[in-house]
């Protein structure tokens, strides 16, 4: 399945500004089967755009606004390909927990065990730990399952509820929020249980078939485990999914912090007003504007080669500026 997605974000001010500076991460991903085929960043006020990976392996674009302005529009556009997934287990091996264990020993996921700035155990974090007895028990797939519908019947879904700094308290307390929350508080409760998990900011296609609870119109956010043969494996606790085709990851990170869609600041004093536009749309045929390219093969490249090369026969000499210095950079 192919997924060309558009994401418009309008920053209105009351007043002139000036020295804006801001970072996107509206790259898809490319990994697993995941690969981000084209993308496009257009950055009203005219602004040269940087990018780098940053060290979890998300693109991070970056520019600057020197001269004075009332409004900044960003507009990113991208096609992913997604692969069909394999079947799921039904079940782990009962040796899961201690290969969670052993592996957390490593030393290679204490980042995403540790409190994080929205994702910690407060008291009534704990609370809910308990109502839902979300201890070790059985086998954690299926714990973990039970939890991604126990958290989605336990809150409603409600936009505008929490704000985009809220922290998890705000969420239990009314035991209501958005996609944002749910992960949030998700994340937590898996952390407690001594299992990797991260946060993931992307789109979800919504489809008619599906009846899903999370806005149409604007980016997603949901988990990722960290499982014993499994790898990271999503969870979607707004909609009660597994993170399955119709997820797609632009960056990962602890949690929102992280990973924000767009993240910036500026010089003057203003009043700032946001608008932002999502849409996402699928089909079974590459756009016709790629389908002449002569794309490489999954595994002859690392991933990272992947997304800069996927779409090089197509780029302007501004977007050859881009990738020479994401290159220069790693």
């Amino acid at each position: 399945m192919y997924y060309r997605i558009r994401h418009r974000t309008r920053y209105y001010y009351s007043a002139p500004v000036h020295e804006s500076l801001t970072e996107v991460r509206m790259h898809p991903r490319t990994e697993g089967r995941q690969r981000c085929l084209d993308y496009q960043l257009a950055v009203t006020p005219k602004a040269r755009v940087h990018v780098y990976r940053d060290f979890l392996g998300n693109s991070v674009h970056h520019f600057g606004v020197p001269a004075p302005h009332n409004e900044l529009n960003i507009m990113a556009e991208s096609v992913v390909e997604m692969k069909d997934f394999a079947g799921f287990p039904q079940s782990l091996a009962p040796s899961a927990w201690a290969d969670i264990d052993a592996e957390v020993q490593r030393g290679d996921y204490w980042e995403m065990l540790l409190a994080s700035r929205f994702s910690r155990p407060t008291p009534l974090l704990l609370e809910l730990v308990d109502r839902l007895d979300a201890v070790r028990r059985g086998d954690p797939l299926q714990l973990l399952l039970e939890l991604n519908t126990r958290l989605h019947d336990w809150f409603d879904y409600e936009p505008e509820s929490t704000t985009v700094d809220s922290p998890i308290d705000d969420a239990l307390k009314q035991k209501k929020g958005v996609c944002q929350d749910f992960a949030h508080i998700m994340i937590a409760v898996v952390r407690n249980l001594g299992i990797p998990c991260r946060y993931v900011s992307g789109y979800l296609h919504h489809s008619d078939i599906e009846h899903d609870r999370s806005r149409e119109d604007a980016t997603h956010a949901w988990v990722e485990v960290w499982l014993p043969s499994l790898g990271w494996t999503g969870f979607d606790p707004t909609n009660d999914l597994l993170a399955r085709e119709r997820h797609i990851r632009t960056a990962v990170g602890r949690d929102y912090a992280d990973v924000p869609p767009t993240r910036g600041v500026f010089k003057g004093d203003a009043a700032t007003a946001m608008a932002v536009a999502v849409s996402v749309s699928a089909s079974g045929q590459l756009p016709p504007e790629l389908a002449e390219l002569v794309l490489p093969d999954e595994q002859s490249f690392p991933h990272d080669v992947l997304a800069l090369n996927a779409t090089s026969d197509k780029m302007t000499e501004w977007q050859r500026e881009q990738e020479i210095q994401q290159q220069q950079q790693q």
